[in-house]
């Protein structure tokens, strides 16, 4: 595909009499298209760039006159607003608007890179960089599929856009998802924010994608040379934990570190296993998920009267009455194996028996997407999905936008209509419209898929650090809805700790612009010390299953970026803090700096919270503070101590005369042999210590096992 060069050629061909006097016909021309592309995609590709400037996708349907297959362009009905928008900003979305922003700043040095359906005049006031690094990736996996990808920083997917906007997206009124859900204001985390963007990732196949070191390093190479103070990297590794030196973003955020930029990353989506928190590098600030107070409701109303609390994302709707309802076993074709009775697997249910009813269908091998396609293709005429007893109560990716009238219930909600189906002769259900609901409560939760601690490849490290939304957030999209039913769309919801990273990207960019001086140390730790940790009940935050949330779970707790700003004391660490700490845990090929004979310990790295694998007898932690909540100041030290273990703070009482003083202390943490009876080798136990001035709570988590 070859360089994508848009500009408007300002020559009125013809007024469209039909249409408002205020819009002109005018050829937006484009490079030359990708040959192997069918017409519809061309079309399809056309109608992308007018959904900026259109209100919807019919709108910019019948705004286009032609859509030219060889000349590589279109002639389309535009007002000269439209025009000059398509011609000087980022097409995509209205989150990405430069209106009322300042100049670029002149100590930016960053550039907008030309490629496939991008070109320098791209960019603006609010986009003021971007590059693709694809060399590496190349020289790898062989010359890049360009079906699949843009040679460009442009996004093809919808990740990067996603992302971006969540972080920093403009303020964007009267928005909401394809389906009309989450009706209100978007807007990002520090919505005045400029964005540049390094892209790195590319897909290999329809499946698979990656990035390779050398492209990230030179990417990050770039941010530092730019002028770059924060970077969000919504990535990494699939699989297991990998080890510090061969875990790309561990690496490259070892560098940007160097540079003092905050590197916040996504602790990976696969809880509720321990030990997979991915990106778990002590330079990082690692990012869990939570739901919030958010919820889609679409109850289930019973022939008994009883209503079943249930979630959806769907607008189909059924007519207010009751439907016949089935459990998908009794309604399945023979020869479907017992295990997979309750799936509503493909081809599994009989239409002679489905037709008319709602089916209830059970969560486990395959998609919730397509036990919905499965029930409609059988003829029924709505789905109760229930969760199955590994998902527990959790509302996890459903982001389907199905194709009947759906709920999904958790799994203690999914037997009790299954034990209602089993006991009357005829039962009956409906479906109620799924409508949003705001203050849901308890709220937040941390999501059943967010990846957990301990730390499997630096044990000294809890991790992860902090937890932010990551369910079902509405953000900037490009392409189509996951389902297709929407067509092209604007705004879309995702669900990962790609979401909750970038929340935290844009609570740091704020921190950032009100204390410019902090290092990237001191902003994390601002962030991570001043975080929730009590839900809007006024209880402990909790799992999916009800169970108190640990800090392998949700690190040192919900962000609060108000609270951030004034955090009282700091933890703060260097880059040489970080080469010390590399050196202690025996990793020697990550910096050509010699290690010492003897390196610190490296539980003495001063990190804002605590994690002591394998305690046996005493072992002594030092940690430093800083004062940075004003002039004079007296902290007192508390501690709550995991059970088991002995826990004392020396000095436990901190003077300070001045702001950007130090102090140090101790935490001597040992086991106490009353309890060791109690306590299983290897078991992690919890506890927390804090300082307090009256005004400012500085709080840290431990996690302690005992050898």
């Amino acid at each position: 595909m070859a360089n994508f060069n848009l500009f408007i050629v300002l020559i009125l061909l013809l007024p469209f009499l039909a249409k408002s006097t205020e819009e002109k016909v005018y050829i937006v021309l484009l490079s030359d298209h990708d040959k192997s592309r069918t017409a519809e995609e061309i079309e399809d590709q056309h109608q992308s760039y007018l959904l900026s400037v259109k209100e919807n996708e019919e709108d910019a349907k019948s705004s286009i006159i032609y859509s030219y297959k060889n000349i590589g362009g279109f002639a389309a009905l535009l007002t000269s607003h439209e025009a000059l928008k398509l011609s000087g900003i980022w097409p995509e979305s209205q989150s990405f608007s430069d209106d009322g922003m300042d100049v670029v700043p002149k100590s930016w040095k960053g550039v907008c890179q030309p490629g496939d359906a991008f070109d320098s005049s791209t960019c603006n006031k609010k986009i003021i960089g971007a590059r693709y690094y694809l060399k590496g990736f190349e020289a790898k996996h062989g010359p890049l599929n360009r079906t699949l990808n843009y040679r460009s920083a442009r996004d093809m997917g919808g990740h990067g856009t996603h992302t971006a906007s969540i972080a920093a997206g403009r303020r964007v009124d009267n928005v909401s998802s394809p389906n009309g859900l989450a009706q209100g204001t978007a807007t990002g985390g520090a919505p005045l924010a400029r964005l540049s963007i390094y892209k790195v990732l590319w897909k290999i196949n329809e499946e698979d994608a990656g990035a390779v070191l050398a492209d990230s390093l030179a990417a990050v190479d770039d941010a530092i040379s730019d002028g770059v103070h924060i970077l969000s990297m919504s990535y990494g590794s699939l699989e297991d934990p990998i080890q510090l030196n061969e875990e790309d973003v561990s690496i490259v955020a070892l560098y940007a570190a160097k540079a003092n930029i905050v590197v916040a990353a996504s602790a990976g989506n696969n809880g509720p296993t321990p030990a997979t928190t991915v990106n778990s590098a002590p330079w990082l600030i690692t990012v869990g998920s939570s739901m919030m107070d958010r919820k889609f409701s679409s109850d289930i109303v019973l022939g008994s009267g009883l209503t079943i609390p249930g979630q959806s994302m769907t607008t189909y709707k059924l007519e207010k009455k009751l439907y016949r309802l089935v459990s998908a076993d009794q309604v399945i074709n023979c020869g479907v194996p017992k295990n997979e009775s309750r799936l509503c697997l493909p081809g599994s249910l009989s239409p002679q028996k489905v037709k008319g009813k709602i089916v209830l269908c059970f969560t486990g091998t395959g998609y919730d997407g397509d036990r919905v396609l499965e029930v409609k293709r059988a003829g029924g005429i709505g789905v109760v999905i229930g969760n199955s007893t590994a998902d527990g109560n959790s509302f996890i990716f459903h982001t389907d936008y199905y194709v009947l009238p759906a709920s999904t219930v958790g799994y203690t909600n999914a037997l009790t209509i299954l034990k209602y189906i089993n006991s009357v002769k005829t039962p009956t259900a409906y479906i109620a419209p799924a409508m949003t609901v705001i203050g849901a409560k308890p709220a937040p939760i941390v999501n059943i898929f967010s990846s957990r601690g301990p730390n499997a490849v630096a044990p000294y490290i809890l991790k992860p650090d902090i937890t932010a939304p990551g369910q079902s957030i509405l953000g900037a999209w490009r392409g189509k809805s996951p389902s297709g039913d929407y067509g092209l769309v604007k705004y879309d919801f995702k669900t990962g700790t790609s979401m909750s990273c970038p929340h935290v990207t844009g609570a740091m960019a704020l921190l950032k612009a009100v204390h410019p001086n902090w290092s990237s140390a001191a902003l994390r730790s601002a962030l991570m010390t001043t975080a929730g940790h009590r839900n809007n009940e006024g209880n402990p935050i909790t799992t999916n299953f009800n169970d108190s949330a640990t800090p392998f779970m949700i690190g040192s707790g919900y962000f609060n970026p108000t609270k951030a700003v004034d955090p009282g004391l700091v933890y703060d660490a260097s880059f040489n803090d970080y080469l010390l700490f590399i050196c202690s845990i025996g990793i020697h090929n990550l910096s050509s700096t010699k290690c010492p004979d003897n390196p610190p310990p490296p539980y003495n790295l001063n990190y804002p919270s605590l994690a002591i694998p394998d305690l046996k007898g005493t072992v002594t932690v030092v940690r430093t503070v800083t004062n940075v909540g004003g002039g004079k100041g007296v902290y007192f030290s508390k501690v709550q101590s995991p059970q088991g273990i002995l826990v004392k703070i020396k000095p436990s009482v901190l003077k300070f005369g001045r702001a950007g003083e130090k102090k140090s202390f101790t935490i001597t943490v040992k086991t106490d042999s009353a309890f060791l009876g109690t306590v299983w080798k290897g078991e992690y136990l919890f506890g927390s210590y804090s300082w307090s001035d009256g005004i400012h709570v500085v709080q840290s988590p431990m996690a302690i096992s005992v050898l």
